[in-house]
């Protein structure tokens, strides 16, 4: 027996009698908990089996401290009424802030943090990791850790994009026919069901199929005299217009009360629409929006179930009816009475609604419908670099370990927020 076993069920057995003498329960269920599962791996792993459970549970306690020390951070940094709710916050969920967080910066700064370009040639095929390239080069020479960080940015950016869409269109159709009810009520859930109906990876394909060779049609680019750049533009700016429209309807029919208030915010409206969709179009691609864009439709009338749930609770007590009859309008009823009743559910989807829109990114793009090469995306790496595994070789998990960490972590902190929501206490 080496002295790694020794000492490793040593210090599980050493911590297993403190925690029971000081009579901390939880932590001598984990750690006898652990002396037993790591009794029976020894068994039949050996000393092997010892040093991956051995790295694990140093990777958890890793995972510990830091959520720990950055629960702690934001304690610091936060007001006091915030500081309270973080006090409260469990491990986990401080875990899951911490590794959003860490996305984050990757994705805002990653030209400063990745080394090359995420197009540039620097290597053969599957070169190997050495001090110029971290994790190796993929199927074309390019450095996987670059692309790693730009797939952060991509990823995550039309992921978030398609979600604040798809929140901003279901949230308002909710909330209005919840206030509304009637005929446009019934028009909505059935709306919604008919899209729910469809399995969303299938009406994906089905709608990034169809709309995705727009911009590369000849006869769309005839009409630009051949000018990639300028019908890409405008294509997006177009598709963009044509669902901020929708939007903006939704908007109407919620702040205007008569012709006049509907010609005149109409057009502001439209102005703040065709404003948003140009600068939305200078960012993303025409294929980048039709996705943003088909997400958004796909994930909508979930966000629209949830909302009129919420909201139909809320628009049956007695001091929406007091407001009713002071004669607010449905803008003050919304905006003041049934929001702040109903924001820490929706706060709550919004995180689920991300994870979903994240995956399906993710997914499309595995199936090379997503976005388009040579831009750097989690989904597409996987597959470019998938040979890789046949080999022994680790690299193509890498992009989907990341897929699922951050999955994993905005999980954690919604289930935190719907905890609270709940108004359960801890025992």
């Amino acid at each position: 027996m080496s002295i790694f076993v020794i000492g490793f069920y040593t210090l599980l057995l050493a911590g297993s009698t403190a925690a029971a003498y000081f009579n901390y329960r939880q932590a001598f269920m984990l750690l006898f908990s652990l002396t037993l599962v790591s009794f029976v791996l020894g068994i039949i792993g050996g000393a092997g089996a010892l040093q991956w459970v051995a790295i694990c549970a140093g990777l958890l306690a890793l995972s510990a401290m830091i959520s720990y020390a950055f629960r702690e951070f934001l304690i610091l940094i936060v007001s006091d009424n915030m500081a309270k709710e973080l006090r409260t916050a469990p491990l986990t969920a401080a875990f899951g802030m911490f590794v959003i967080f860490t996305y984050a910066i990757a994705a805002i700064f990653a030209p400063m943090i990745a080394p090359h370009g995420e197009a540039e040639v620097i290597s053969s095929a599957f070169a190997p990791a050495d001090e110029n390239m971290l994790l190796g080069a993929d199927q074309l020479g390019r450095d996987m850790f670059s692309r790693l960080i730009y797939g952060a940015r991509n990823t995550i950016s039309l992921a978030l994009v398609g979600t604040v869409l798809a929140f901003t269109l279901g949230a308002l159709a909710g909330l209005l026919a919840a206030v509304r009810g009637g005929w446009f009520d019934q028009a909505m859930g059935r709306s919604a069901d008919v899209i729910m109906s469809i399995p969303s990876l299938i009406f994906g394909l089905l709608m990034v199929s169809i709309f995705g060779s727009l911009p590369t049609n000849p006869a769309w680019l005839n009409l630009f005299g051949g000018n990639a750049g300028q019908a890409d533009f405008v294509l997006g700016t177009a598709m963009m217009v044509f669902f901020g429209m929708l939007v903006g309807l939704l908007v109407l029919a919620t702040i205007a009360e008569n012709l006049a208030g509907w010609i005149v915010k109409g057009a502001i409206v439209l102005g703040i629409v065709v404003l948003i969709s140009m600068a939305m179009s200078t960012i993303f691609n025409s294929s980048e929006i039709i996705l943003i864009l088909v997400v958004s439709v796909i994930y909508s009338p979930r966000v629209y179930r949830l909302t009129r749930a919420v909201a139909g609770n809320v628009v049956v007590m007695d001091y929406i009816e007091a407001a009713r009859l002071r004669g607010e309008r449905r803008w003050y009823l919304i905006r003041r009475e049934i929001l702040p009743n109903s924001t820490a559910p929706l706060v709550a989807e919004f995180g689920l609604e991300f994870c979903f829109v994240f995956l399906l990114i993710s997914g499309l793009s595995f199936l090379g419908l997503g976005i388009q090469p040579p831009t750097a995306d989690w989904g597409s790496m996987v597959k470019e670099n998938a040979t890789l595994i046949s080999f022994g070789e680790i690299t193509p998990l890498i992009p989907a370990a990341a897929i699922a960490l951050l999955t994993v972590a905005v999980n954690f902190v919604v289930d935190w927020m719907l905890f609270r929501s709940s108004g359960l206490k801890e025992q």
